[in-house]
């Protein structure tokens, strides 16, 4: 079963960048579509962006021009560049397959914007 890890998150004023990396293991990570998620608590989880095992990429609209995916086929990583983070980007953030696999979530990454 492909397992996922996410890490990167922490506390970052608004304005600022993070970058998250999810591990992912198994041997057929370059044939998977990816995506990362995030959830606030009372709320659904929500696909944030996705990239396919082609490279493309697809981003929800309140994060389109600030957060790039990107995969590493090399390092069965995928990675989320956010920049001029928010207050409302603030969640846990978890990667999946798009679609995602229910039973396999990880623990996710917190990300908090504050000041």
């Amino acid at each position: 079963q492909v397992q996922f890890v996410e890490s990167g998150g922490g506390l970052v004023q608004p304005g600022g960048s993070l970058r998250l990396s999810c591990a992912v293991s198994g041997s057929i990570f370059r044939i998977l579509n990816m995506a990362w998620y995030r959830q606030v608590p009372g709320n659904q989880r929500e696909l944030v962006a996705g990239i396919t095992n082609g490279g493309s990429t697809m981003y929800t609209d309140s994060v389109k021009g600030r957060f790039t995916i990107s995969r590493d086929n090399a390092k069965n990583t995928v990675n989320l560049q956010m920049n001029s983070l928010k207050p409302e980007d603030t969640a846990v953030y978890y990667c999946n397959i798009n679609p995602p696999n229910i039973r396999a979530w990880g623990q996710g990454t917190q990300v908090t914007v504050s000041s």
